[in-house]
């Protein structure tokens, strides 16, 4: 069913309840692995909070510190977010949304501004954090493996059907399986940089800079609806030094470029539920898998587990009438 965030997360739900499972993945990587892991309660160039945070984000974290107990592995690292205005108009506009209560809750110190030389103003945002993807993948394949439940394999698209659940990510949106996608692609670099604040994700200039510790850090992020592949390119590695350069400085050294490919049918919003005759789907999570995931994949281990159908919003059933 595919092993990125969606399945892997489905797997610790499916397994919890004792529902016996096969995961299988083909082991090619997606963007779930490149990911880095960030969650950021406001966000986006209209400083909104992310939809449905306060429901979303307590099931995420309450999700990674089970796992975490489970793994004996540390995946989740809060930190507080540093978003930056590069002009009097961003500035101006992060003004006015602070005042407003959905977003004054995520506002540290009452939400007073911090100053930074260069920028015409910042916010420290709390509540987020980051996830470490890759090791959440890895620990997990190698739990559920040892457990006899998952295999390495290639499943077909046209494979006939029968009680499966595709998490496929971008390949099985750009296959059209669901529908018209907005799949982007996303460039990120994995950089050293020694005495670089690693107290905070700062996040502005078009992209982020989250710190890894050990003056390690990742930065992104670009957006390319056309190229949809997971090569890192010239132009992509260029664009993420730029936004490198404006939030940390010039002196760093690249240590990994890499590429993916972000499953989106509408915004960065997901979707389950059936298809077909037999089979159900766990796509679309875009951009914020590491917050939506495990509270989407509690959903659909309780409807498949219990009949317990979800809100009509993350219904793909509804999605699609409403496309045709």
């Amino acid at each position: 069913m595919g092993q990125g965030l969606a399945g892997t997360c489905l797997a610790w739900e499916l397994w919890n309840r004792g529902t016996a499972f096969s995961l299988v993945d083909s082991e090619r990587g997606g963007s779930s692995r490149v990911a880095a892991g960030l969650v950021n309660p406001v966000t986006g160039k209209n400083f909104e909070p992310s939809s449905r945070i306060g429901e979303f984000l307590p099931d995420a974290l309450g999700f990674y510190h089970q796992v975490e107990q489970q793994l004996g592995k540390t995946l989740w690292h809060p930190l507080p977010m540093l978003r930056l205005a590069d002009t009097d108009k961003e500035w101006h506009k992060m003004v006015a949304k602070s005042t407003r209560p959905e977003v004054a809750r995520w506002l540290a110190n009452a939400g007073a501004p911090v100053t930074v030389a260069g920028w015409a103003g910042a916010l420290e945002v709390t509540g987020g954090g980051r996830l470490d993807t890759r090791t959440f993948l890895d620990e997990s394949r190698e739990f559920f493996r040892q457990l006899g439940c998952y295999q390495k394999a290639e499943i077909p698209a046209d494979h006939p059907a029968g009680n499966r659940i595709w998490c496929e990510g971008a390949v099985g949106l750009i296959r059209g399986r669901f529908g018209p996608h907005r799949c982007a692609k996303g460039e990120i670099l994995t950089i050293s940089a020694d005495g670089w604040d690693e107290s905070r994700i700062r996040v502005g200039a078009g992209g982020w800079l989250v710190p890894l510790g050990n003056g390690r850090f990742k930065a992104g992020s670009t957006y390319e609806w056309n190229d949809l592949n997971n090569t890192p390119s010239t132009v992509g590695g260029a664009r993420v030094g730029a936004i490198i350069r404006r939030l940390g400085g010039a002196d760093f050294e690249v240590i990994a470029h890499e590429a993916g490919v972000r499953p989106i049918l509408r915004r960065s919003e997901p979707l389950i539920g059936p298809i077909g005759d037999a089979d159900w789907m766990f796509n679309a999570l875009g951009s914020k898998g590491s917050l939506y995931a495990p509270g989407m994949a509690r959903r659909l281990a309780r409807w498949l587990t219990e009949g317990i159908e979800p809100e009509p919003e993350v219904d793909f059933r509804h999605f699609s009438e409403n496309q045709s």
